[in-house]
Formats: structure tokens, C-alpha cells, sequence
């Protein structure tokens, strides 16, 4: 059995930078001129282009003979780290409230950003389908 974890791991630091960049740029440039859920629907196209090419090259590097339940293996354990560090840059970085973490989300933009995760988690499996 393969090992899932270096690439769950290379598959989460990917997107943590990417989303770490765009989430910089999102709230020091567009949620003052936008407001927060207009800024945030406009980063999710962004984000989704860098799950693509992140899970691809996921596939291609790490999983090129594996299994299905090995890629979705792959997908909700860097979904697992995703949502520690979610929550670590809520509690430690911007000084919310564990529970406040979870609740604070937009109605419209926090359900887009969690169906961004789950097709997050499901993405190396799904493009895996097409080999």
C-alpha cells in the first residue's frame, strides 16, 4: 500500500500558499472596495483553477497507478490539514474565537468556500476517473 501522506501533504501546501496569497490580496485590496462576500465569491474561480492544477499534478507525480480509494484517501487527509490550518489561522493569526471559526462565514460565500473544500478533498479522485 502506497504511502498517502507526502502527497496529501504536497496537495494541501499547494493550496494553503495559493489560498494564503489570494486571501492577502482579497482583504488588503478587494473587501475594502467590495465588501467581504462579493471579495470572496470573486477569489473562488481562482481557487478552483488552483485545485485543478493542483490535483493534477498530485496524479500525475503521486498517484499515477493508484487506486480510487487511495486518491480519495489522498484528497480528505489534505482536507483534514486544510481545516486544522483554517482553524489555526482563525484562532492564533486573527484572534477568533474557536467556535466563531466555523460560524463567522458569509451565508453565500461560506457555503461556496465549504463546497470548495469538499470538491478540494474529492478532486484527485475525480480527475483520476478519466485514466
Amino acid at each position: 500500500m502506497m504511502n498517502l501522506l507526502k502527497p496529501a501533504i504536497a496537495y494541501f501546501a499547494y493550496l494553503f500558499a495559493t489560498g494564503f496569497l489570494l486571501g492577502t490580496i482579497r482583504v488588503l485590496l478587494i473587501v475594502p472596495r467590495l465588501g467581504e462576500r462579493t471579495a470572496e465569491l470573486l477569489e473562488m474561480p481562482f481557487m478552483l483553477v488552483a485545485i485543478l492544477i493542483a490535483a493534477r499534478w498530485i496524479n500525475q507525480q503521486y498517484l499515477s497507478s493508484a487506486e480510487p480509494f487511495q486518491r480519495l484517501g489522498v484528497g480528505f487527509i489534505a482536507l483534514l490539514f486544510m481545516l486544522i490550518a483554517d482553524f489555526g489561522v482563525g484562532v492564533f493569526l486573527r484572534g477568533m474565537q474557536p467556535l466563531e471559526v466555523i460560524t463567522s462565514r458569509d451565508a453565500v460565500s461560506g457555503t461556496v468556500y465549504y463546497g470548495m473544500l469538499l470538491l478540494f478533498a474529492l478532486m484527485p479522485w475525480i480527475l483520476g476517473r478519466k485514466h
